[in-house]
């Protein structure tokens, strides 16, 4: 149960950061860095997420 709400919750910081960084690209000038920072951010989120979906299918908590 604790990694369902684990992959949702990494999910929904994915979403925050892709709506931080369209907020960031539109909003910013050229020389912030912000919309990088959001970029490095959701990356990092999508390879936990999938090694989370890895686990819960290796380990049979997801199906």
């Amino acid at each position: 149960m604790w990694l369902k709400v684990l992959i949702a919750l990494v999910f929904v910081a994915m979403l925050v950061s892709l709506v931080a960084g369209a907020n960031f690209l539109l909003r910013d000038d050229q020389a912030s860095r912000r919309l990088l920072v959001s970029l490095k951010w959701r990356i990092s989120l999508g390879c936990l997420l999938i090694a989370l979906l890895i686990y819960g299918f290796w380990f049979g908590d997801l199906g």
